[in-house]
């Protein structure tokens, strides 16, 4: 049977971030059309730009842009290829992990005016910080979240891919379980819908894609110059700490932060004194320090 509580779930969350004063627009990228969400912010820190998950969207982000907009110039939250309002590409082909950071990258390239902080939550995460290396002079800081894109063994890989292999609403029911520390009660309406959501072409097409020459190497990661946060959860979900640790410990200027009661995916900070947090320096500033606080209700 057609999924339905899920589309219709979608329209919902994108009618609620217009009504939070967010602009609903495609951009023309690589052969289809990306679909941004974008608002003025009422502050003077710099752009953030937000990269969702796996099977995600834009409005995943909403809470924390509510949180945002006090205090930053603009907010910018695209959507990846045939996730959210993104459509596939017009020639039929495949949405790969190269495509993602391709057409990411020229969306960016086009609305950027100034150096922003690219805040990434699992392939966004992976996506946010291939952008940062392929546009250093973009980047002005780096926030990853629980993300993916860590080397792994060809086991460990096909243990994660297995992973969205569900059938039943039991299995997603568990599979929401790890992701989320505190799963929102209407997660449990969608359950039933869940492994429609990871069958979908985009999905599976992007997990067929990614081998291990997608990782970035040491080498890589240490080019990495701008301000940086790796945090993420202390549960073993899709993305577990052990996976990205190695971003912490390889690049320059990346502290990591892991809350025992966190989850892999975001949904909203307690308040702002527990937000992990990274110490953006000024304009002009060579200092490029960051550091990080423990976050209560984590991402």
């Amino acid at each position: 049977m057609a999924s339905r509580l899920l589309p219709a779930a979608d329209r919902l969350a994108r009618l609620s971030l217009r009504a939070r004063g967010l602009a609903s627009s495609t951009v023309r990228v690589r052969g289809l059309d990306l679909h941004v969400y974008e608002g003025a912010g009422r502050g003077r820190l710099p752009t953030v730009v937000m990269l969702h998950g796996l099977g995600a969207g834009g409005a995943s982000f909403g809470p924390m842009v509510t949180a945002l907009r006090p205090h930053v110039r603009r907010v910018i939250l695209p959507e990846l290829p045939g996730h959210g309002f993104s459509a596939h590409p017009e020639d039929g082909g495949d949405i790969t992990a190269d495509l993602l950071l391709d057409a990411i990258s020229d969306a960016l390239d086009g609305m950027l005016d100034e150096p922003t902080i690219v805040l990434g939550n699992s392939l966004g995460g992976a996506v946010a910080l291939g952008y940062a290396l392929r546009r250093p002079e973009r980047v002005r800081g780096l926030m990853l979240v629980s993300p993916a894109g860590a080397k792994m063994e060809a086991d460990e890989w096909r243990e994660l891919v297995s992973a969205f292999d569900l059938t039943t609403t039991a299995e997603a029911r568990r599979f929401l379980e790890r992701v989320y520390h505190r799963p929102p009660w209407f997660l449990a309406l969608f359950a039933h819908e869940f492994p429609d959501v990871l069958k979908k072409p985009a999905v599976r097409q992007i997990l067929a894609s990614v081998t291990p020459e997608h990782s970035p190497t040491p080498d890589e990661l240490a080019r990495c110059r701008c301000p940086s946060c790796c945090c993420g959860g202390a549960p073993s979900g899709c993305c577990p700490p052990r996976r990205w640790r190695g971003f912490a410990s390889t690049c320059r200027r990346r502290p990591s932060s892991r809350s025992p009661r966190a989850s892999a995916t975001p949904r909203r900070w307690s308040s702002p004194s527990a937000s992990p947090r990274a110490s953006w320096p000024s304009p002009g500033s060579a200092s490029g320090r960051a550091g990080s606080r423990r976050g209560s209700d984590g991402p």
